[in-house]
């Protein structure tokens, strides 16, 4: 892995993105599987799915919507934990697509409320601010997936099957 010299300011990341793409991240993202699967194959997982997709970034917010949509899932968009807390979407989420640091609410912070709250919807972090304690923290608290931006899409697809299958195999038993 290479960094790039420490920098002073905590809204920088102090990772080196133009060599730094998920690979060295790989042995976190406990999402595994086969290739992704074309929506057109996968109608029990993606047309029945909402997806919530949470970021403070709203070109993350829109690059991520246009994926899980050409995936065939139903997908909303929300600006903050907050956003989505107050929206009509919460009981019908099947997975959370959440970024790590966002003001006011973080997405380990939302997690942890939401199982608090008796929730059990899948997590899966997206980060820009990849960092082990962070990541170790998520997936105690039960994410299925920490991800570092940019991720790639095939990833993310084979992160979110993973998530909602396990899912589904949860609400089954």
């Amino acid at each position: 892995m290479e960094f790039i010299a420490p920098n002073p300011s905590p809204h920088k990341p102090k990772y080196n993105f133009t060599t730094l793409i998920c690979r060295p991240f790989s042995r976190w993202q406990r999402c595994y599987g086969k290739r992704s699967i074309p929506a057109s194959e996968r109608p029990a997982l993606s047309t029945l799915s909402v997806i919530s997709v949470i970021d403070d970034d709203a070109s993350v917010r829109a690059a991520t919507n246009n994926l899980l949509r050409s995936h065939g899932y139903t997908v909303h968009t929300f600006a903050s934990a907050e956003e989505f807390l107050r929206s009509a979407h919460v009981n019908g989420t099947s997975c959370v697509i959440a970024d790590v640091q966002m003001p006011v609410l973080s997405g380990l912070d939302l997690l942890t409320l939401m199982h608090a709250q008796g929730y059990r919807v899948p997590f899966i972090f997206i980060t820009a601010f990849p960092d082990e304690s962070v990541r170790d923290r998520a997936l105690k608290a039960g994410a299925i997936g920490f991800l570092a931006k940019p991720f790639a899409a095939p990833t993310l697809i084979k992160c979110l099957d993973t998530a909602l299958q396990r899912h589904r195999g949860e609400a089954g038993q």
